[in-house]
């Protein structure tokens, strides 16, 4: 675990959200005064921070109020979801992202912001290196040459440039993490905007024992995932950290999809079978993360299986979804995961 540092006023956007309402909490813990910032309060739970701004991030006005009086930023407020809503609203989420970020990472400068961290994406690395499932694994390098996912990864990476030139032009140190797809307890779970994890848990969890489920694409792409603990944890020592550039977080624990619904149902309890739906956006083919350098800048990297993960989280989205039947009980509780070496 970390040790805690001096105590800081700290920014967190997007804190209506998953990653970011996690975060907050955690920051809060540590001692922090947190403030949190979305244009959405907490959908499940109740947020923990000092003080919440229910405001728009797109508007600059908006975001001078959020950055104003703080030590540091973690700008995870994004326009995001799973490869359904990202493949199909370009337009949409390049607009609301570049008009949040630019304005953000301005603001944070102007105000005179010490350290801001900036979330970025796996969806940033050329699509021209992962067209097999058994995928060499990504490192940060290569980005470039680029040939990001259409929208949602270009402003990504245009984003992490801004971020280097305005520590080059400006000194203001800043931080750039690559997600690679994160799970867990809290998270969306319906609407379109759902990761592949929630998504198939949600469907197993409304189905019967023996019952088959809809899985987009073959079932044999590949991916990478990493629960919210270590999630948090690792944005936390990337913040503290002095590297300046771009770092990888996730686990190199590669499954395909077909694999996913598998260790979904054996959480369950149930036994599911598998429609394919080949005509569904299925994304590349495979994506993972290579760890090495995370390993070199903070000793440490995720260390939460998906096996173990899977369980609090399927747990709380069955009682997501039994609670919204008529005449069910109340929803599950959260389990705790033990994560060795952290």
């Amino acid at each position: 675990m970390l040790n805690h540092s001096p105590k800081k006023k700290i920014l967190v956007t997007g804190a209506g959200g998953f990653i970011a309402h996690h975060l907050a909490c955690r920051l809060k813990e540590m001692g922090h005064w947190v403030r949190g910032a979305d244009v959405k309060l907490p959908e499940y739970s109740l947020t923990k921070a000092d003080e919440f701004l229910q405001v728009d991030l797109r508007d600059r006005d908006n975001c001078d109020a959020a950055v104003k009086g703080m030590d540091e930023v973690y700008h995870l407020a994004a326009d995001m979801g799973g490869i359904g809503y990202i493949s199909q609203s370009h337009a949409e989420i390049t607009v609301n992202n570049t008009l949040m970020d630019v304005n953000m990472v301005a603001a944070a400068q102007a105000a005179g912001v010490k350290r801001l961290l900036y979330s970025s994406s796996a969806c940033v690395y050329p699509q021209f290196l992962q067209h097999d499932p058994d995928v060499t694994p990504l490192r940060e390098e290569d980005a470039f040459p680029a040939q990001p996912e259409e929208g949602y990864g270009l402003e990504k990476l245009y984003t992490e440039k801004l971020c280097q030139y305005f520590t080059e032009d400006y000194g203001m140190e800043t931080r750039v993490v690559r997600f690679h797809n994160v799970y867990g307890p809290l998270g969306t779970y319906d609407g379109g905007r759902e990761k592949a994890p929630a998504a198939i848990s949600r469907k197993i969890a409304m189905a019967r024992d023996g019952d088959a489920i809809e899985i987009w694409g073959d079932g044999k792409q590949t991916r990478s995932f990493m629960y919210i603990d270590d999630c948090v944890e690792g944005i936390i020592r990337i913040m503290q950290s002095d590297h300046r550039e771009p770092l990888n977080l996730g686990t190199d624990e590669l499954v395909t999809i077909d694999e996913l619904v598998d260790i979904v149902a054996e959480a369950s309890g149930k036994t599911i079978g598998k429609r394919h739906d080949t005509s569904k956006p299925q994304g590349v083919r495979g994506r993972n993360s290579d760890n090495s350098r995370l390993r070199q800048v903070l000793g440490w990297e995720p260390a939460i299986h998906l096996r173990q993960g899977i369980v609090p989280t399927y747990s709380w989205i069955s009682g997501q979804v039994s609670e919204r039947r008529p005449g069910a009980g109340t929803a599950g509780t959260i389990a705790a995961v033990a994560a060795p070496n952290r």
